[in-house]
């Protein structure tokens, strides 16, 4: 079973940057990756997601400000986030999905606040 960690929350202000990564247990090279994040009292929705052959999907409300990346050498995923707004402000964890198989990891905190 792959365990993920993810790092890099944090609290930032308006405007700011922040870097996730998520590193594996094992080898991700398989998976598709992704980023997904809940807010307090809403649903967990997908943020970001990049297949085994490295083809991205965004969501709407973050397309052309977060940037989703991986290496497989490092069985690590990034999520970049720039241009951070407070709604941002969420629980955003990683996804590895392979077939039916999906594993979480326990989430990062990210706080956009002034």
């Amino acid at each position: 079973q792959v365990q993920l960690v993810e790092s890099g929350g944090g609290l930032v202000q308006p405007g700011g940057s922040l870097r996730l990564s998520c590193t594996a247990s094992s080898s991700i090279f398989f998976y598709t990756m992704g980023w997904y994040r809940q807010a307090p009292g809403k649903e967990r929705q997908m943020v970001a997601t990049i297949s085994s052959r490295s083809n991205t999907d965004y969501a709407e409300s973050v397309r052309g400000q977060f940037t989703i990346s991986r290496d497989n050498a490092k069985n690590t995923v990034y999520l970049q986030m720039s241009s951070l707004k407070p709604e941002d402000t969420a629980v955003y964890y990683c996804n590895a999905r392979v077939s039916t198989l999906s594993h979480w990891g326990q989430g990062t905190q990210v706080t956009v606040s002034s």
